[in-house]
């Protein structure tokens, strides 16, 4: 019973340019020569009375309503043509994604240049960078945060969905920027306190790191668990070096040569979570495991309130060819 209300009240027109064809008929009249001649050749004295003759035939209404009928007819068409539209209640259409935090290692270990990338040798800074950009490009439907690490951990972008964001973010980092040393405690208490606010299952933590905890105020395997408590799952990779630390006498010691890391540290905090612990010692390593991430079953939840566009053509339409019709069963009436 409210439809036509309904149809009445637009918000405006898709295509409103369109409207401007509704002075095309005036044109016609205008510019178009006329159909009769302005000085016939044969002048026929009985011509001025043929109004007076049709003045009393049936024809007389239907002639004068015919061209009104077309007129008003081409005018809901362009009203039609510009598409009018009203918008409708908000709504929350479902979404598909994760919440992700990235911890970026930023300790000076990054520096050491033994990764390859295009053919050249780069720094693992470097390499984390490209490969983190092409993860970040797959994130589609994802809010994405960032979070670095050195002496103390830093947020350098909330939970968003925007990406560029967050890239941008990432382009500008350098070593050193947190310091030198590597405070993975932090970062990992840092990041639950960021996504305990989210709903349970989309909390994940991608920690990226090449090296061993050596200073900040909380333990790792501390602040694991407190991000178990909060529903938290870490992913931990262990970037860089050929070889892994082991403790002895209060001393480190490196494993098979090259730099040290704590792979069964970084096995535990996952394994505390509900995480996986990966091991890339190469770009091309680092790349499949962000593949693998990429991989995880994402969560469905309420995207963003959108207000639908309901089109409402239809009517004006109907109208004109309602128009149309009754203008051409006029016509069909007459002498």
């Amino acid at each position: 019973m409210n439809l036509l209300p309904q149809a009445l009240a637009f918000d405006g027109f898709a295509w409103p340019w369109l409207l401007a064809a509704a002075i095309l008929p005036l044109l016609a009249w205008w510019l178009l020569p006329a159909g009769a001649s302005r000085d016939p050749a044969l002048r026929a004295p009985w011509v001025q009375r043929l109004p007076e003759v049709a003045a009393g035939t049936r024809g007389r209404s239907a002639a004068r309503r015919f061209p009104w009928l077309l007129l008003c007819a081409w005018l809901l068409l362009c009203v039609a043509a510009a598409r009018p539209q009203r918008l409708g209640p908000p709504v929350a259409p479902p979404q598909v994604g994760r919440d992700l935090m990235l911890g970026l290692d930023l300790s000076a270990s990054m520096s050491e240049e033994d990764m390859e990338l295009g053919g050249r040798s780069v720094d693992r800074l470097t390499a984390a960078k490209a490969v983190l950009a092409d993860f970040l490009d797959r994130r589609e439907g994802d809010r994405i945060g960032l979070i670095v690490f050195g002496d103390r951990a830093y947020a350098l972008t909330p939970l968003t969905l925007d990406r560029n964001s967050v890239r941008q973010q990432l382009d500008d980092t350098w070593l050193g920027l947190a310091g030198r040393a590597t405070a993975l405690g932090d970062a990992i208490g840092l990041a639950t306190k960021r996504l305990q606010a989210q709903p349970v299952g989309q909390r994940v933590l991608i920690l990226l790191t090449d090296g061993v905890s050596n200073t900040g105020v909380l333990d790792p395997q501390r602040a694991a668990r407190i991000a178990s408590d909060a529903g938290v799952r870490i992913y931990t990779i262990a970037f860089g070096g050929s070889g892994s630390a082991v403790s002895l006498f209060g001393f480190r010691f490196a494993l098979g040569g090259g730099e040290e890391v704590d792979e069964s540290g970084l096995r535990k905090i996952a394994d505390l979570t509900g995480g996986r612990f990966y091991r890339a010692r190469a770009t091309d390593e680092l790349a499949g495991i962000y593949s693998e991430i990429n991989r995880l079953e994402p969560i469905k939840r309420a995207g963003l309130p959108q207000r639908p566009k309901i089109e409402l053509y239809p009517w004006p339409l109907g109208f004109a060819l309602g128009l149309g019709l009754l203008a051409l069963a006029l016509r069909g009436r007459g002498p």
